[in-house]
């Protein structure tokens, strides 16, 4: 069986491995959130939220994920 390959980036300060080849989205996915609830900045560049399903990460990517809070 071969391993699976992976890529090495960081989100939010935290070190993280990632099957190469997903998506922004799938990130969002994985890390529990809904893709449609967050904002996205990959290496200081926001990425608009109709791209997170295109985007693929590549190895040194650096993210940060916020999510957003309704209340009232």
């Amino acid at each position: 069986m071969d391993p699976i390959e992976t890529n090495s980036i960081r989100v939010n300060g935290e070190h993280r491995r990632v099957p190469k080849g997903i998506t922004v989205a799938e990130l969002a996915l994985d890390l529990g959130l809904e893709p449609t609830r967050v904002a996205v900045e990959r290496n200081l560049e926001i990425v608009p939220r109709s791209t997170l399903a295109e985007v693929t990460i590549e190895d040194g990517d650096d993210f940060e994920i916020v999510t957003f809070v309704g209340g009232g």
